[in-house]
C-alpha cells in the first residue's frame, strides 16, 4: 500500500508540473500579448456620444 501512495504522489506531482509548464510556456505569453495590444489600442473618449 505504501508503493501505491508513492506512485499516486508522483503521478499528481507530475501532472501539476506539466500543467505549470504549459501555463508558463503558452498561457502567460498569450495573456501578456493580449494585455500589450489592449494598452497600445487608441482609446475612444467620445464613443458613447450620439452623432446628430
Amino acid at each position: 500500500m505504501s508503493t501505491f501512495g508513492i506512485v499516486m504522489f508522483l503521478l499528481i506531482g507530475g501532472m501539476a508540473f506539466w500543467m505549470l509548464f504549459f501555463l508558463l510556456g503558452f498561457i502567460l505569453p498569450y495573456w501578456l500579448t493580449l494585455g500589450l495590444f489592449e494598452q497600445l489600442r487608441p482609446k475612444r473618449i467620445f464613443e458613447d456620444e450620439v452623432k446628430s
